[in-house]
């Protein structure tokens, strides 16, 4: 299969299931059970066949591979698609999730079915192309087209101000990445291509850059979300559906992330080098501020999404301390916080389906009535602090290490932010799971089902896994971090040289 254009197969499959369901008819049973088989299977041989390319993957190689590339629009503009160490691993998050996600809402969306898996399988071929695109103009369209499914995911199947968060959702990040197109244009008009192959080599000048850099950050900021550009995500998890929040978290931040290793540390390295103080600024306010907030809410749902919040501020100092064990803990940080919160906003589901609220004072005592899930939601609770053994703790201590090397007082900081991590996470899992049983519609509660242990074993394995044996995961990502630190380094150096011989 090494000659298959397999990328563009994983990208576009989804969508392939998605028209089939479109053109699927018959009474609503009918369409409702067939769409909710056609999105399943579709997105179980589009893992299986990510799989297939993490096998052949090269994990000494730093450039990237299985590229495909093709004439498409006038002015250079080409469908180039590859991936590299960094890229390999969010496509293989996102394959993984997808299943689960359907899986997930297989019986808490029971109208306009047809619809949902639709948009589910739409988005995951936007989302997969962001990471695979080689393309300034390719990759916008992948990055932008992206909202509309979720819109329509949180505007049609979201909690009662659901129109509020989307169009709050839409316009945070569509405005944010405005900026962006902007700035692609000019590196265009500079560079003479939109490939971002080439622009990775593309030497940009030193009064161009930083202007460059904040455009891009401007979008990538909005899509982490970092502080103070973050109020649009409290909102939409809490009105959307757990399988919205689940993808939302697990993989629509993490493209913010991945812009940043994309674009801003590569390409405006001198940009990075001097905005790199405002990151670690933003990033211990949001780490402090959201864990704080987190503390007071009363809604399951919108205490994760802070605490998402606080996460994502460790992978942003990591990413810009540009060092390996910063680097790689940003990135492995992104990938164990897509396992676990994607996990948390299910725990969440599967309570909210049973009493349909999500209110913690509503709860208590779960334990009695609940043992697999309280042992479940302990599980993914622990990783959330950072428990040693589980796939959150090697992401935290990669990034702290690497922000140790940078700056001492951020990273105290930091690590102070894991201490408040535990205190809400560890309040949270005591007020839903421990105490008395007393309110009486908790005392007919059932357990998880079939189903849902279907759904939550291989989240489980894979924080243990990750856990315990992070190198097949680190070994992936080697070569292309070293390559980007070894760019980054060359660039600052050549800028200092040209300094001082103008002095």
């Amino acid at each position: 299969m090494i000659d298959w254009p397999l990328l563009s197969i994983v990208t576009f499959l989804p969508a392939v299931g998605a028209l089939f369901i479109l053109l699927v008819r018959g009474s609503e049973e009918v369409v409702a059970r067939n769409a909710r088989n056609v999105a399943l299977w579709t997105t179980l041989i589009t893992f299986a066949l990510s799989l297939l390319i993490w096998i052949d993957f090269d994990n000494s190689v730093a450039g990237f591979q299985f590229v495909e590339k093709s004439d498409w629009l006038a002015a250079g503009i080409t469908y180039h698609m590859g991936v590299d160490g960094i890229s390999m691993l969010f496509v293989i998050l996102t394959t993984f999730l997808m299943p689960l996600c359907i899986l997930a809402s297989w019986e808490s969306i029971q109208t306009r079915v047809k619809e949902y898996m639709i948009a589910f399988l739409v988005m995951e071929t936007l989302m997969i192309g962001v990471f695979c695109a080689l393309d300034l103009m390719v990759f916008y369209l992948f990055f932008e087209a992206g909202l509309i499914p979720m819109f329509l995911i949180i505007g049609i199947w979201g909690g009662v101000r659901r129109v509020y968060a989307s169009f709050k959702f839409f316009l945070y990040t569509l405005l944010g990445s405005v900026l962006m197109l902007i700035a692609m244009i000019a590196m265009y008009v500079d560079a003479g291509t939109t490939d971002i192959a080439v622009l990775l080599t593309h030497d940009f000048p030193a009064g161009m850059q930083p202007w460059l850099w904040f455009a891009f950050f401007a979008s990538f900021a909005v899509k982490m979300p970092m502080w103070p550009v973050h109020t649009w995500l409290p909102d939409a998890h809490v009105e959307a559906p757990t399988a919205g929040s689940v993808i939302l978290a697990a993989v629509l931040l993490k493209m913010g992330g991945y812009g940043f290793l994309r674009f801003s540390l590569p390409m405006f390295p001198l940009g990075s080098e001097m905005f790199a103080p405002l990151v670690f600024a933003l990033s211990v306010i949001a780490i402090v501020y959201a864990s704080l907030v987190a503390f007071v809410q009363e809604d399951m749902k919108k205490l994760i999404a802070y605490a998402s919040v606080a996460h994502m501020g460790f992978v942003t100092m990591g990413i810009f301390t540009v060092t390996t064990q910063g680097l790689q803990g940003g990135i492995y940080q992104m990938l164990s916080h897509g396992i676990i919160s994607g996990a948390l906003f299910l725990c969440v589901g599967v309570v909210y389906d049973r009493m349909h609220t999500r209110l913690i004072a509503r709860y208590g005592g779960l334990a009695t009535r609940m043992p697999k899930y309280a042992f479940i939601f302990m599980l993914f609770t622990m990783a959330n602090v950072g428990l040693p053994g589980t796939s959150g703790f090697v992401g935290e201590i990669l990034a702290l290490a690497g922000i140790f090397q940078v700056n001492t007082w951020v990273a105290v900081i930091a690590a102070i932010g894991i201490i408040l991590s535990a205190v809400y996470a560890l309040w949270l899992y005591r007020q839903i799971i421990f105490g008395q049983l007393t309110r009486d519609d908790l005392k007919s509660i059932l357990d998880v089902n079939r189903r849902e242990m279907l759904i939550f074993t291989p989240l489980i394995i894979m924080c243990i896994v990750m856990g315990v044996w992070p190198d097949p995961f680190l070994r992936v990502m080697d070569a292309s971090v070293a390559n980007l630190i070894e760019h980054h380094q060359l660039a600052l150096d050549a800028a200092n040289a040209v300094s001082v011989a103008t002095r």
